[in-house]
C-alpha cells in the first residue's frame, strides 16, 4: 500500500507541525508533488533508500522538514544556491519550494538520476531551477563559480577535491548546508578542514559552515 492523496499531505502537514514550521497550503501541496513524483521514480531506480511505499516519520523529517527547517537560515539578499550529488531531489528542491526567490544549480553525475531531477522540475513549474549532469571536482562549477550564496550538500563524500570545489563556487561570505547525520542514506562524518568554522546555526542534524576571515 502506498500514501497518496490526503494521507500523504496529512503526514506531511503533521510533521511540520512536530518541527514548528509554518507552510501554507502551496508549500504543503508542492512538497506533496515531489514526495509521490519521488515515490514513483523510486520503484524503477535507487534514489533514496527510504521506503516510500510507507514512509516513516523518519523519511518525512529527512526527505522535506529538515530542507524546510534550513530554509529558515536563508537570508533576505541570498540568490543564488548548488546543491552538491542532487540524487533524488533532497533537500534543494524542498529547500527552492521554501526558498522560491533561490535560483539553484543541482548537480548530478549519474544521467539517470538527472532526469528524475529534470522531470521534478517540470512537475513543480520550477523556470530558474538547472540540473548540471557532471561530477563536482576541484573546479567547481564554471557558470557559477565565485556567485553561489548557498550550498547545500546530503550524502556526498566531502574529499579535498570537494572542498577545494566549494572554495571556487563561493564568495567568502557564503556558507555551506551540510545535512551530515549518518544513517541509511549514507551521509558520513567526514573532518570539516581547518578554514571552514560551523556556526551557531549548526544543529544536530545540519552543520552550516562559513570560511574563517
Amino acid at each position: 500500500m502506498t500514501h497518496d492523496g490526503p494521507d500523504l499531505d496529512e503526514c506531511v502537514s503533521r510533521r511540520l507541525a512536530a518541527a514548528d514550521v509554518r507552510a501554507s497550503s502551496e508549500v504543503r501541496a508542492a512538497l506533496g508533488r515531489y514526495l509521490r513524483l519521488l515515490a514513483r521514480w523510486n520503484g524503477r531506480m535507487n534514489l533514496t533508500a527510504f521506503d516510500l511505499a510507507e514512509p516513516t516519520d523518519h523519511a518525512i523529517d529527512r526527505l522535506v522538514v529538515e530542507p524546510l527547517v534550513a530554509a529558515r537560515l536563508v537570508r533576505r539578499n541570498d540568490r543564488v544556491a548548488v546543491d552538491i550529488g542532487s540524487g533524488g531531489g533532497s533537500p534543494a528542491l524542498p529547500l527552492k519550494i521554501a526558498a522560491p526567490q533561490l535560483r539553484m544549480v543541482l548537480v548530478e553525475s549519474r544521467a539517470r538520476k538527472s532526469a528524475f531531477l529534470r522531470e521534478a522540475v517540470r512537475t513543480l513549474g520550477f523556470r530558474d531551477v538547472h540540473v548540471e549532469t557532471a561530477r563536482f571536482d576541484a573546479g567547481g562549477l564554471a557558470a557559477v563559480n565565485g556567485t553561489a550564496d548557498l550550498v547545500t550538500l546530503r550524502a556526498v563524500r566531502a574529499d579535498a577535491d570537494v572542498w577545494q570545489g566549494l572554495r571556487a563556487l563561493m564568495p567568502h561570505d557564503g556558507r555551506v548546508l551540510w545535512f551530515r547525520v549518518a544513517d541509511a542514506e549514507g551521509a558520513v562524518a567526514e573532518a570539516i578542514p581547518t578554514d571552514w568554522l560551523p556556526t551557531d546555526d549548526s544543529t544536530a542534524s545540519l552543520t552550516v559552515l562559513k570560511r574563517r576571515e
